[in-house]
This record gives structure tokens, C-alpha cells and sequence, in this order.
């Protein structure tokens, strides 16, 4: 086997595995906050957060699939960890980006429901204040 496909071979296997890894990390982790975005409805917590790390699944790996192809063939084994820490540098990133979207957008739903629950009054109004002749408000 030349040193190209042992690139090939090793960069799906790390880019699939740390892949398959983040996603069950925020998965896991992210349960208790969508539970919380969504106002602790579990059940739809749960149905939401597997739709995100099928969708997770689907971007990483198809960008994994894209970039496979080496730009050129690898002489070396020097040429060979180039290749390797360019394209698994690129993935991470790519994971990095889509992680921090995904909690920005997710932090952005959690407040628009936490201002929501802030503007009812914590008990309902009890009678009206006439205005003071005073002040004439």
C-alpha cells in the first residue's frame, strides 16, 4: 500500500472517530441545556437534540468525504504528516466553527425564553393605584 492511501486510511480514521466523539460529547452535555431552552419539555429536548447530532453527523462527515483527495500524491513519511495535521487541523476547525454556532444559536433561543418568562409579573396585579392629585401622574 503506497503512503498515499495510508493517508487516506488513517485521516478518515481520525476524522471519523474524533467525528463520532464530539458528537456524543454534546449530545450528552447538551441535553440539560436544550431542556432548558425548551422549557423543560424532555421529550421534545430529546427529539431536538438527536435531529442535531444527525445533522452534525451529516455536515462533518460530508466535509470529511470532500476533502479527502490529496492535492498531490504523498512521496514521504514526512509528506505524510503534512498532509495528515493540514487536513485533520482543517476538520477540527470545521468542528470547532460548527460547535460554537450551534451553541450561539442555541444561547440566542434560551434568551429569548428567559426574557419571555422575565416579563410576567411574578404575581398577578391585584387592583389599580389611583394617580397622586400631587404629582398629576
Amino acid at each position: 500500500m503506497d503512503l498515499t492511501v495510508s493517508a487516506y486510511v488513517t485521516y478518515l480514521a481520525i476524522s471519523v472517530g474524533l467525528t463520532v466523539w464530539v458528537a456524543r460529547t454534546l449530545s450528552r452535555n447538551g441535553r440539560v441545556f436544550l431542556a432548558d431552552v425548551l422549557k423543560g419539555n424532555e421529550q421534545l429536548a430529546e427529539a431536538v437534540n438527536h435531529l442535531l447530532v444527525v445533522g452534525f453527523y451529516l455536515v462533518n462527515l460530508g466535509f470529511v468525504a470532500l476533502y479527502l483527495k490529496a492535492a498531490e500524491a504523498v512521496a514521504d513519511t514526512r509528506r505524510l504528516v503534512e498532509t495528515l495535521s493540514v487536513k485533520l487541523g482543517v476538520v477540527l476547525l470545521v468542528l470547532g466553527v460548527l460547535h460554537l454556532a450551534n451553541v450561539f444559536v442555541l444561547n440566542k433561543i434560551r434568551r429569548r425564553g428567559v426574557m419571555e418568562r422575565e416579563q410576567l409579573p411574578p404575581v398577578a396585579p391585584q387592583g389599580w393605584t389611583e394617580p397622586s392629585p400631587a404629582t398629576g401622574v
